[in-house]
């Protein structure tokens, strides 16, 4: 009985490896630019990442974020689950503050965007 059913196996397992169509990889080459391109868009979204949050880490926007009754924790989590666009866009305000100024205006607009 052992063998009947050791030969039946063998069968069907040769059938369906006959059966199954084989699928054969596809490489090709891509142009220097464009993996680079890809690459450089990871990097920025490192880096916009990287200056939202420690635009989140600065004294006066954790008071300011406490005095709203946001957790800095909790807003490092928000920013983390953001789209790279919406961290893109976030972090070229930041960028674009003067050195020194009230950033108020970004404080609140960060603050919105985590609490909602």
């Amino acid at each position: 009985m052992f063998a009947i059913l050791k030969k039946m196996i063998c069968r069907v397992l040769t059938a369906a490896l006959l059966i199954t169509p084989f699928q054969y990889g596809y490489a090709g080459m891509i142009p220097t630019d464009q993996a680079n391109t890809a690459a450089l868009a990871q990097t920025q979204a490192s880096a916009d990442r990287s200056t939202v949050v420690q635009f989140l880490s600065r004294s006066q926007t954790v008071s300011e974020l406490q005095a709203q009754g946001i957790d800095l924790d909790t807003a490092k989590l928000r920013v983390a689950a953001m789209t790279d666009a919406e961290v893109g866009q976030i972090a070229g305000q930041v960028n674009a503050l003067p050195a020194g100024a009230d950033g108020l205006v970004i404080l609140i607009l960060v603050g919105f965007i985590v609490w909602y």
